[in-house]
């Protein structure tokens, strides 16, 4: 990133542009992790403003194992519904559930045959 772009190192508050600048990423990825809710900022009026301070302390303060730890949770449930979903196509679009509601109605079938098989008697 050139030098140009960076904000003014005198400045400590920082607006959005500048903020993301200064941590070295897009203004897209900023947003995206500004959304998450654990970056420092304020909404002042319509804008955003990032202390620099604050925003190196936050830096500092990330373990990788954390995010790391969060990957996988996310993979894992996104492992889940994607077999939900494997599940449903399975099933003719009817959703893991149908095959209990078939074995639920096979069984009250077969139980209603043989109150009325009973009634004959």
């Amino acid at each position: 990133m050139p030098a140009s772009d960076l904000p003014d190192p005198q400045r400590e508050i920082l607006n959005l542009d500048e903020a993301a600048a200064y941590l070295g990423v897009s203004t897209k990825t900023f947003q995206k992790v500004l959304r998450e809710g654990e970056m420092p900022g304020r909404k002042v009026g319509r804008e955003w403003k990032f202390s620099r301070k604050a925003l190196e302390a936050w830096i500092g303060a990330g373990r990788s194992k954390d995010f790391l730890d969060r990957e996988d949770e996310e993979a894992a449930a996104a492992d889940g519904a994607r077999a939900l979903v494997a599940a449903a196509g399975a099933n003719g679009g009817r959703g893991a559930a149908a095959p209990a509601r078939a074995a639920g109605a096979a069984g009250r079938s077969r139980h209603a045959a043989g109150a009325f098989e009973a009634e004959e008697d």
